[in-house]
């Protein structure tokens, strides 16, 4: 299961670099085609603001994965090791039912209907159920590192 772990890890980060790669160079094509050629091209905010829907959702998962999400734990800290375990567990398993509950079943219910209605988008005419498909994709992932969290506690010395 670690293999698993540190595959998905390094997968999700060549995306999440991609993603970032791709929006830097909208972004600078899009202040390149205003202020240089003397023309705004509708598809670029659009790109951008997809790209960063994908960007943040995505990233919760991989920091969520990684256990560097922000939390604040002072109080955590002072727990035993028995109950500092106990504790991070519940909150895995909390995190697992958010995950299965939002992001899967609601974010599939989102994709489902967007797709349904074709609702698509003003600028890049695609449709919007394939950026809202990263939701219950993130939500998986979650799921994923939560049960790999829950289990492998005693190993990460968080």
């Amino acid at each position: 299961m670690t293999r698993i772990y540190q595959n998905i890890n390094r997968i999700i980060e060549l995306v999440l670099i991609t993603i970032f790669a791709l929006l830097v160079v909208d972004v600078l094509w899009q202040v390149f085609g205003r202020y240089v050629l003397k023309q705004s091209f509708s598809f670029t905010e659009e790109f951008a603001r997809f790209a960063l829907i994908w960007l943040a959702i995505l990233g919760a998962a991989y920091l969520n994965g990684k256990r560097e999400h922000l939390s604040m734990d002072f109080l955590l800290r002072k727990l035993s090791p028995e109950k500092l375990k106990k504790r991070m567990q519940i909150i895995e398993v909390i995190m697992f039912v958010f995950a299965l509950v939002v992001m899967v079943i609601g974010g599939g219910n989102l994709v489902y209907t967007t797709l349904y209605l074709g609702q698509i988008s003003p600028a890049m005419h695609i449709s919007l159920g394939y950026v809202y498909a990263i939701i219950p994709i993130s939500g998986l992932l979650i799921m994923f590192f939560s049960l790999y969290n829950f289990l492998h506690f005693d190993k990460q010395n968080t």
